[in-house]
């Protein structure tokens, strides 16, 4: 049968036209996406290596007749990303959502910006620890908020130290074991989390005697000087630098620490806020009214103590730029404070608590 040529000839030139055709909608159109039950913006986002801060206002333009009620996203309908997102598997997290920390050394310490990924709505973060490490989203009730959590001293410092029989008590052990198992609860909840502190040997400890180290490194991965003002400058420039990264976003800071006073003298929680700060007062203010409904449950036979005042000479509450609240957890000194320490559910309730105080006070951006 001869060949018809010219038909051959339209057909090649037909398959050249739709092979490039192929090519320049490959690089010019923008990646469609399908929301998962759950998510918001925020989530779809950054699960795509989007900045919400950056790309939230495109990514409504984009999507304008897409969206539900009060602009939420859909579950199974198809969303445009802006440019610059890339691919991601449908069951994988968004690593910057629940980020604990980034750009530290490729060792057992190593909790780079993403996790492993696992099944669907569960985390990998090594910095917990093996047993706490997969974290499972429960909710998005924090969705968009920040939180910079900075437990006390670490390094060379111990900060203040108390007997408890034959071992020593150090502040800087228990405030860090409170601190890494409030991020986690934060995280289970949709929060952006950065512990400012970070200890890459010891994850969330269960024992009650917490053994005394020089580990912990301050974000993203910077020995902790012996100087105390360069110890406070050092992590308050951390969590200032990040509070640009996000500028727009709901953003708080938490120091945590624990006092050492007079053996004899028992005290309860309280809080520290800048004067100038409303949200730093009203953070504290929520916080605080969480312990107290506490205590009236488990404790009615005993009023709570704690309090909320100003302290803005305190450099962490003075010169970090989000809203801070400074808070003591008890004397390391006293006998009956002790207790609150060494027993780790003990541990694991104050940090569920101001978990509660934190939830109480966000307001989405």
């Amino acid at each position: 049968m001869p060949i018809n040529l010219i038909a051959l000839r339209t057909s090649i030139i037909t398959l050249l036209l739709f092979l490039s055709s192929i090519a320049v909608f490959g690089q010019s159109s923008n990646l469609q996406v399908v929301a998962m039950p759950g998510d918001g913006i925020y989530t779809l986002l950054r699960r795509h290596g989007l900045n919400p801060s950056e790309h939230l206002q495109k990514f409504v333009e984009m999507n304008k007749e897409r969206f539900g009620k009060d602009n939420g996203l859909i579950a199974g309908k198809e969303y445009t990303l802006p440019e610059g997102a890339t691919a991601a598997e449908s069951n994988a997290v968004a690593s910057d959502n629940t980020r604990v920390a980034t750009e530290v050394s490729k060792t057992r310490s190593d909790v780079s910006a993403t996790p492993a990924k696992v099944a669907a709505r569960v985390l990998e973060m090594p910095l917990f620890g093996e047993k706490y490490s997969r974290v499972e989203l429960k909710s998005s009730k924090l969705q968009g908020a920040v939180y910079y959590l900075s437990s006390g001293h670490g390094g060379p410092d111990p900060g203040a130290v108390g007997k408890y029989g034959n071992h020593d008590l150090a502040e800087d052990e228990y405030a860090y074991d409170v601190t890494i198992r409030l991020a986690r609860v934060l995280m289970e909840h949709g929060a952006t989390v950065y512990m400012i502190v970070q200890d890459p040997e010891n994850g969330i400890r269960d024992e009650g005697i917490l053994k005394m180290d020089r580990n912990e490194v301050v974000y993203p991965n910077k020995r902790i000087p012996l100087n105390h003002s360069a110890r406070l400058r050092q992590r308050t420039e951390a969590v200032n630098s990040l509070y640009l990264k996000h500028k727009g976003a709901y953003q708080r800071m938490l120091a945590i620490h624990v006092d050492s006073r007079s053996e004899s003298q028992n005290i309860d929680v309280f809080f520290y806020h800048h004067e100038n700060s409303k949200d730093g007062e009203q953070l504290a203010k929520n916080i605080h009214q969480t312990f107290t409904n506490k205590y009236r449950r488990y404790q009615p036979n005993r009023d709570y103590s704690g309090n909320v005042t100003q302290r803005s000479s305190l450099y962490v509450i003075k010169y970090s730029h989000p809203p801070t609240v400074f808070i003591e957890l008890g004397n390391i000194r006293n006998v009956k404070d002790q207790r609150r320490f060494v027993i780790p559910d003990n541990r694991q309730a104050l940090a569920n608590w101001i978990y509660e105080g934190l939830l109480s006070d966000y307001t989405p951006q």
